[in-house]
């Protein structure tokens, strides 16, 4: 069959959630990795009223922003609530999340078959760059909170951010 020029390519959407408290390079990696394989990946930003993140959900954001500029296709929003809504809202029909070991499949499993339970929404999985495996937001700020060094782990605007914010504490 050939295509006409009345028929439209679907625009090929995902999401990467998380909280991105903040940011670290682990997560740019799979959020770069999907908008490979995307024409649009969001990045919804989870707010969690219950906690107290070390960065507001729109420093958050702006952050996101700043070290996704050069992909293009990323668009950065927050969300509260199920991110099976999120995605119903937007025709996201796939969530991107990164794995880190085992443990994480367990916990993620879960959560992808009751997103596509609930919505039909589709979980891809991406193995985690090896040199990241063991990072994680809550790590990077328990080193950095104690002056370590974490350069290595985070982009040059959330190491400068974190600083900041550190150094009022």
């Amino acid at each position: 069959m050939t295509r006409t020029e009345s028929e439209e390519t679907p625009v090929r959407r995902a999401v990467c959630p998380g909280s991105f408290d903040p940011i670290t390079n682990g997560h740019l990696d799979i959020i770069s990795r999907a908008s490979r394989l995307y024409d649009e990946v969001y990045v919804a930003v989870m707010i969690n009223k219950s906690k107290q993140g070390l960065f507001a959900v729109e420093e958050r954001i702006d952050l996101i922003h700043q070290v996704t500029a050069e992909y293009g296709n990323v668009r950065v929003e927050a969300f509260h609530g199920l991110l099976v809504d999120f995605c119903k809202q937007r025709d996201i029909p796939a969530i991107v999340k990164g794995l880190r070991a085992v443990s994480d499949f367990d916990y993620e499993l879960q959560m992808a078959q009751m997103n596509n339970g609930l919505s039909g929404v589709e979980t891809l999985f991406v193995p985690t760059n090896p040199t990241y495996s063991f990072l994680s937001s809550s790590l990077v700020k328990e080193v950095a909170a104690w002056g370590g060094d974490v350069s290595h782990l985070v982009p040059p605007q959330v190491l400068q951010a974190l600083r900041e914010r550190l150094s009022r504490s």
